[in-house]
């Protein structure tokens, strides 16, 4: 049988690789734009105390997009001595329309001063080990919501360089700024206005959502002290947040006598005025309903929803604290109380 000779042909030679594109640099800007590398820093850097015309800004800011330049926030932080980044550890506990409003206001107040926020997820840590977390990422501001934080804490972020440490719960923490949300004043616009209005065997729904404890012992000790010292009575009605838990509150809720409850806020009310009403309890003629927040919802509800409107701070008053810490580090720590609250009376109450 005759042999028959086949060529393999070789394989093709690989493809040399793409060249690498250098990283643009501000000396490229500068070129583009006609500006000294110092203009370039003062414009993307937000520089307030140096003068730019607006169409020499305007020039810059073309130059760094048209070659995908942006600064380096490591090498800016070495300059200034501190980075911008200002550091949000996430709650521990279940956060609604009303504070994530909040925290886009604060988010876009502090972005105009050149700060970002960054939000810090830390799961089963608390307090000292919290802190050296946080301290990890060298933020130049700390703003720590609810309480869990101790002196201690807040010594361990201000070592790593931290300037200013906020926190934002019902008391002061020892070196650290604080904006004092005492929920007390929830509770005691809720329990005045149903007692104003004849109701005098009150009901106080106590979330049983982990973490909210901190909010709802004083919206409860709120209702309390508004009658204290009257012919009203106050219970206490631990309410888990689903359906089947608050169907069975409504199924037994002319056993316990109420004419009036305080939902804790406008989600719990909504989700127990619904079970109410499938139990044929009237609201308001048996029952008067007031939440809190005062969210949208509640005034599509039928009847429409009587509701503690909580005034907070403006996002800009916490990132102009924010920036005076941060531009003084030494100042003496301030303490503000922010919270205010007011019922606004609809068709439950």
């Amino acid at each position: 049988m005759p042999y028959v000779m086949v060529q393999i042909p070789n394989p093709p030679a690989p493809a040399p690789p793409a060249p690498k594109r250098s990283v643009p640099t501000s000396a490229d800007v500068a070129r583009l734009a006609g500006v000294s590398r110092a203009t370039v820093s003062y414009v993307l850097n937000n520089a307030r105390a140096v003068r730019i015309s607006e169409p020499t800004r305007r020039r810059v800011r073309e130059a760094a997009r048209e070659l995908g330049y942006v600064p380096h926030a490591a090498a800016r932080s070495l300059r200034a001595g501190h980075s911008r980044m200002v550091l949000m550890p996430a709650p521990a506990f279940p956060v609604g329309p009303l504070y994530s409003r909040f925290i886009n206001e604060l988010q876009a107040a502090l972005s105009l001063l050149d700060y970002t926020v960054v939000q810090h997820g830390t799961i089963g840590v608390h307090d000292d080990e919290a802190a050296r977390a946080w301290a990890e990422l060298r933020p130049v501001a700390v703003l720590v919501p609810g309480s869990g934080l101790g002196p201690r804490g807040v010594e361990v972020l201000k070592r790593s360089g931290a300037r200013a440490v906020v926190t934002l719960g019902p008391e002061t923490v020892e070196g650290a700024h604080a904006l004092l949300m005492d929920h007390d004043v929830v509770g005691h616009s809720a329990g005045a206005h149903l007692f104003d209005t004849g109701r005098r065997r009150i009901g106080v729904v106590v979330p049983g959502e982990r973490g909210l404890d901190t909010f709802s012992a004083p919206r409860l000790a709120g209702v309390r002290a508004a009658v204290r010292g009257t012919d009203a009575t106050v219970t206490e009605l631990p309410l888990a947040h689903d359906e089947e838990a608050a169907a069975s509150l409504a199924r037994r809720w002319r056993d316990l006598g109420l004419d009036a409850v305080f939902t804790y806020n406008d989600e719990y009310a909504m989700l127990l005025m619904r079970a109410l009403q499938d139990e044929g309890i009237r609201i308001p003629e048996e029952t008067a309903v007031v939440g809190a927040d005062d969210l949208m919802l509640g005034r599509l509800l039928r009847p429409r929803l009587s509701t503690v409107h909580l005034e907070l701070p403006s996002g800009q008053e916490l990132a102009d604290l924010v920036d005076r810490a941060v531009r003084d580090p030494s100042a003496s720590p301030e303490a503000h109380k922010v919270l205010g609250a007011r019922t606004i009376r609809r068709d439950s109450t």
